[in-house]
Formats: structure tokens, sequence, C-alpha cells
């Protein structure tokens, strides 16, 4: 599946999607405030680390895949799983760029806020951008391998000439 950017999303989204989104986000929003003041900020700030309207834009994407391949008149099940889940990997890469993200700007701001900031997002930058590109090279690494395992396989078998 090919990651891209494209405008004639914001055209397929419905008007209640962007309330689901928001009421999502508020609800995390509230949830971490409740944590930070029960456990503190330190906990609480774990929560911030999940993206408050990942859980929302993930039913959501499944829903557009699903209802554009159904107009296609296919059965787009599979289609919105695969979407969603690939969004799921990006959030999950993302994360770790924001672990970097965190711990540079915690061993910087003591020096300088800006250069602190600055630090962190090219950190962050660096760091998603190449978990992205390993985890892309494994999967085509992994898939090649599993291609040639099966090959081998059926070759032994006797049923590939």
């Amino acid at each position: 599946m090919l990651v891209k950017l494209s405008s004639s999303a914001l055209k397929q989204t419905r008007w209640y999607e962007y309330g689901v989104r928001f009421l999502l986000g508020g609800l995390a929003t509230v949830v971490t405030g409740a944590v930070s003041s029960r456990f503190g900020v330190s906990v609480g700030g774990l929560f911030l680390a999940l993206p408050a309207i990942f859980c929302a834009s993930a039913t959501l994407i499944e829903s557009h895949e699903r209802r554009a391949k159904e107009k296609a008149g296919l059965s787009g099940r599979r289609r919105g799983q695969q979407a969603a889940a690939l969004d799921a990997a990006g959030a999950g890469l993302g994360s770790i760029g924001l672990a970097a993200f965190a711990a540079v700007f915690y061993v910087v701001v003591s020096t300088t806020a800006i250069g602190a900031f600055v630090a962190a997002i090219l950190v962050w930058a660096a760091v998603a951008v190449s978990a992205w590109w390993l985890r892309r090279k494994l999967r085509i690494t992994s898939r090649a391998a599993q291609t040639e395992r099966i090959a081998h396989s059926a070759r032994r078998r006797g049923t590939v000439p």
C-alpha cells in the first residue's frame, strides 16, 4: 500500500466524522488530565503519547476505504482493515520518534529552550523517518524470504518443475 497525501480525502469526510474526532480527542484529553491530577504529571504525560484522535481516525479510515471499495462493487472489509493497520503502524513509528523527541528535549532544555525544541524536532524527524525506512526494508526482505521458502518447499515436494 502506497502512502500518499490526498486533499480529496477532505471531501470524503462527513461532518459528523469531524464531531466524532473532536469528541474522542476531547475525551482523551480529559482522561489525561484526570490521570495527571490523580497520579502526577509524570504519569499523565505518558498518556499524551497516544495521539488524541488516533482511535477516531483509525475507524474513519477503515470506513472510508470500505465505502470506496463497496462503491466500486467490491467487498471493502479487508481493504479497510489494511488501511487502518497501516495508519496504526505509522502512529507507532511516530511514537518512537516522539520518545526520541522527549529524551533530547529533556537533555537540552537546561541550556536553551529554543535550541531544545529545534534539536528535538530534528531528532524526532530523523528517528521517525529512519524507523519507517527500516520497517519498509524489513517487510520487503521478509516478503522475499517468505516467497523463497514457499518456492523451496514446493521444489522439495516436486510440485514445481
